[in-house]
């Protein structure tokens, strides 16, 4: 009896330490932050980028990732399945270019941007959706001036356009934003293969921080300006954005572009910018001609 006695009080003395190392361990994992992507583009294969710098994130910086991607591939403009997953996001990145998601997924979207939370956005995401005039979400086409800052779609008033496929961009610290955190260990200048996109005069939006400023290289069209291609923002709700118009899959290869983007997530984050840097990301991803 006695014996029988020893043998349940250690089997219960091992229940509960497995309890409190599951309920440890889940805590833990509350912890960190859940960064979900929002993928979907027709040209420059950020289904194939997006998981490699969530895997970088989960792997080296201590966060939680989710991948949502077009489906059933890059070229389906409306279906992005489990975009439910916003609604426990701590940060939202968005890669897109002319979806046109039902309003069951776009609701997800919205209800994450009302919510106030941080949100990144890439290169097309200027032009995310393209619904046709008329259409209930047409307003939705504005997306990047009102969740980035930037034009409110392709062309239009903002004259939306780049600097032609022949194109690449020199880039540049602005001078009066080189103390700021995201830019910690970024080189004064570097080379990125994305073609410089048009936003000036009008846009990065009022009230926000221009970090980067880029040169078009061999320009298709004459006199092209110099326009800013990284900035933060705040929303009317008043979520910390960081936007950038690069995002050529070439650009994920260059150091000053991965550690850029890795600060960026932690300060839309309201976390330190990382003072170690764990070393280049293996990023070889081609563009899709």
């Amino acid at each position: 009896m006695k014996r029988f006695n020893i043998n349940l009080l250690l089997i219960l003395v091992a229940s509960m330490l497995v309890l409190s190392y599951t309920s440890g361990m889940a805590q833990n994992a509350k912890k960190k932050p859940l960064v979900v992507f929002v993928v979907g583009d027709h040209e420059y294969s950020s289904e194939a980028t997006m998981p490699l710098l969530a895997k970088e994130l989960e792997t080296n910086y201590g966060m939680r990732t989710k991948v949502l991607t077009a489906y059933p591939d890059y070229n389906s403009e409306e279906n992005i399945p489990g975009l439910e997953a916003l609604k426990d996001a701590d940060l939202a990145v968005f890669f897109l270019r002319w979806r046109r998601l039902p309003a069951e997924q776009i609701k997800y979207i919205d209800n994450y941007l009302k919510s106030g939370k941080p949100i990144i956005g890439f290169r097309t995401t200027t032009h995310a959706f393209n619904y046709p005039k008329g259409h209930p979400l047409e307003k939705w086409n504005a997306f990047g001036e009102f969740a980035l800052g930037a034009p409110p779609g392709w062309g239009g008033p903002a004259n939306h356009t780049h600097c032609g496929h022949n194109c690449t961009t020199d880039v540049s610290v602005i001078g009066a934003a080189k103390d700021h955190p995201i830019l910690k260990g970024v080189d004064p200048t570097f080379h990125v293969t994305s073609w410089l996109y048009k936003v000036i005069p009008d846009y990065p939006a009022k009230g926000s921080t221009s970090l980067l400023m880029g040169k078009a290289i061999n320009p298709d069209k004459a006199d092209f300006s110099d326009n800013p291609v990284a900035w933060t923002w705040k929303t009317a709700n008043g979520a910390n954005v960081f936007a950038t118009t690069m995002g050529h899959p070439a650009d994920f290869s260059v150091e000053s572009f991965q550690r850029l983007l890795i600060n960026a997530v932690h300060w839309t984050l309201n976390k330190p910018v990382p003072d170690q840097w764990k070393g280049k990301i293996n990023i070889n991803v081609p563009y899709r001609e």
